[in-house]
């Protein structure tokens, strides 16, 4: 017997400008159905998310659920409530009279992924808030559970934890992630989005890259092949054509056709396996060999009323040259310590000493340094212009951005209108197109 159909969506578009997000989009979901949603940032995979909840209107097409499916979605931004605990915001989608039957599942998930009930949302850490929205997901245990970049922030303690819950999991799972080994060990579909089309696998994330690499050559060949039927016709029109007849001048038009739509869609493949282009920097010979030290620092934060103890008595000194990985617990201080060091926090006792020729380039995890309502060439270029300086060198906006994989036709959109990960990655264009000679990368590869 086929599993229960539990979702359907038929030929949908959704439009937000001119060009569509998706058009003619079909897809089912089926009871049991262990779904890796893949594309690149920007493809739409929020969006289609959104469709699956009801959130997303269609401008055109069917949305279908079965009666009486239920449908959580942790979500990529949460925003906390001042005097809500974390016990609160795990309930708060949650039938006040069913509550007691959940309790014990708080206990449990909570435990697993280091969170405390008890704590305010709005003290929480970027890493501890995105938990405490994956606790609440988990809690609900919904018929169909959508989960973006659910392994953010987590340790390896808790991925593991999450890979165990998920296997046990009974209902239907849509999940986006760039973790490659979690998608491959949870999941048993994959809905990949490419320029606009969604193409489904029978099998998991497992087999995805032998699976896209093998329509991805074979739409190589038929380029290839549409490229010398093209050739062919370009060929005979170039001969002259001796009559004026109308099969003649057809023929002539549909070569035309032909050869412009060949254009679009080499454009389109160049672009589908295109990579980000990032130049090295070059080192800074006259900056200090010591690029700060830390020296008994103790650093401490009060929460709930009580002192929590970050840094005891922490020395360190950091040289030039060094690639320092920093690895902890969420909520262990890892932020906080990055923020010691470039002056933006202060430490209770203690020195933090950096020289005096030391800048510092840092990648903020919350994007601090974006401003929504900027376009994307306004945040490289904030003088104005149409060129951006990328270590010394004057580079177009337009061709700088195609670097990190930014259709150059979308210059002037606004920040806000980005993906995740397109944020992500435009922080990475501003921040290495002039590198200082200190760079602090915190959860670069978030939503990439």
């Amino acid at each position: 017997m086929p599993p229960k159909l539990l979702l359907s969506v038929k030929e949908a578009m959704v439009r937000y400008s001119e060009k569509p997000v998706f058009e003619d989009l079909s897809f089912n979901i089926h009871e049991g159905s262990r779904i890796a949603l893949v594309g690149k940032n920007g493809a739409g995979k929020s969006t289609l998310m959104n469709i699956v909840t009801g959130v997303q209107d269609l401008d055109a097409g069917e949305r279908w659920e079965e009666a009486g499916t239920t449908i959580g979605h942790l979500r990529q931004d949460i925003v906390p409530q001042p005097g809500q605990s974390v016990f609160d915001y795990i309930f708060s989608e949650i039938k006040h009279e069913e509550r007691e039957l959940h309790t014990y599942k708080v206990d449990i998930i909570a435990e697993a992924l280091h969170l405390d009930v008890r704590a305010q949302m709005t003290v929480l850490s970027g890493g501890q808030l995105r938990r405490a929205g994956l606790a609440r997901a988990l809690v609900e245990e919904p018929d169909i559970l959508l989960l973006d970049e659910p392994t953010n922030h987590l340790d390896l303690e808790a991925i593991e934890w999450l890979e165990q819950y998920l296997r046990n999991y009974r209902g239907t799972l849509l999940c986006v992630s760039h973790d490659r080994t979690f998608l491959a060990n949870i999941t048993n579909q994959v809905f990949w989005l490419d320029r606009g089309k969604l193409k489904v696998s029978p099998q998991g994330f497992r087999y995805f890259d032998e699976w896209s690499e093998a329509l991805l050559e074979q739409e190589r060949r038929e380029l290839k092949n549409r490229k010398a039927a093209v050739a062919i016709e370009v060929e005979w029109a170039s001969r002259g054509v001796k009559a004026r007849r109308k099969r003649n001048m057809r023929r002539v038009e549909q070569m035309r056709i032909m050869r412009d739509q060949l254009k679009v869609d080499e454009a389109a493949y160049r672009r589908a396996t295109a990579k980000i282009d990032v130049k090295a920097p070059k080192d800074i010979e006259h900056s200090s060999k010591i690029i700060a030290e830390f020296h008994k620092v103790y650093k401490s934060f009060e929460e709930d009323g009580r002192k929590v103890d970050i840094l005891e008595k922490f020395s360190l000194r950091i040289q030039r040259g060094e690639r320092i990985g920093i690895l902890g617990k969420n909520g262990s201080g890892k932020t906080t310590f990055l923020r010691l060091l470039i002056g933006e926090l202060k430490p209770d006792t203690g020195t933090v000493k950096t020289k005096k020729d030391i800048e510092f380039s840092y990648f903020d995890q919350k994007r601090r340094d974006l401003n929504p309502t900027d376009t994307l060439k306004k945040t490289l270029s904030p003088m104005g212009g149409d060129y951006v300086d990328v270590m010394g060198k004057h580079r177009h906006v337009c061709g700088y951005l195609k670097d990190f994989l930014f259709d150059p036709a979308r210059a002037q959109d606004k920040v806000s209108q980005l993906s995740g990960g397109e944020k992500n990655r435009l922080m990475l264009a501003k921040i290495l197109a002039n590198p200082k000679n200190c760079l602090i990368l915190d959860e670069p590869t978030n939503h990439l």
